[in-house]
C-alpha cells in the first residue's frame, strides 16, 4: 500500500493525489525494467526509522494536560534537539524534548491518533545502502 499525505480526513486534495501517483507509477517503472533484466548500481537512500510514538503529557486522571508546542506545530520531519520545546501546558510552561540525540518527529498532531494517546512520532534519520540487482530471467 501506499499512504501520502498529511491531509485532513475527508479531503481529496489534487497535489496529494498526483504524488500518490506518481509514486505508483515509480513503483511500475521499476517492477518492469527489473523484469526485462535491467541491472540496479548500488544505491544508498536516507530513511527515517520510527523510534517510538510519544503520547500528550497527562495528569494522574489520564487527562490531557498540554498541547503541541506553537514551533513544533507542522514541523514534521524537521529536527528536534535537547531543549527544543514539544509541549506547552495550558498554564503557559513549556515541555522541552529531553534526549542525547537529534530526533526528527512526524504525524505531529493528527486528528486521527488522538484516540490512540499519539501526539507524534520520534524518528531518527539514517542511511540505507542497497547492494546492485538485476533479475536471473
Amino acid at each position: 500500500g501506499v499512504e501520502v499525505g498529511p491531509q485532513p480526513q475527508g479531503v481529496i486534495r489534487a497535489d496529494i493525489l498526483d504524488k500518490m501517483r506518481k509514486i505508483v507509477q515509480h513503483g511500475l517503472d521499476f517492477v518492469q525494467l527489473f523484469n526485462e533484466g535491467k541491472e540496479f548500481p548500488p544505491c544508498t537512500i536516507e530513511v527515517f526509522k520510527i523510534m517510538e510514538k510519544v503520547d500528550y503529557p497527562r495528569n494522574k486522571n489520564d487527562e490531557v494536560i498540554a498541547i503541541i508546542h506553537p514551533k513544533l506545530q507542522d514541523q514534521d520531519w524537521q529536527p528536534v534537539n535537547n531543549g527544543d520545546p514539544l509541549f506547552l501546558t495550558l498554564d503557559g510552561q513549556v515541555i522541552a524534548y529531553q534526549g542525547d540525540c537529534t530526533v526528527y518527529p512526524t504525524f505531529i498532531n493528527e486528528a486521527a491518533y488522538y484516540e490512540k494517546k499519539q501526539a507524534f512520532v520520534k524518528t531518527v534519520k539514517m542511511n540505507l545502502t542497497a547492494k546492485h540487482i538485476r533479475s536471473s530471467v
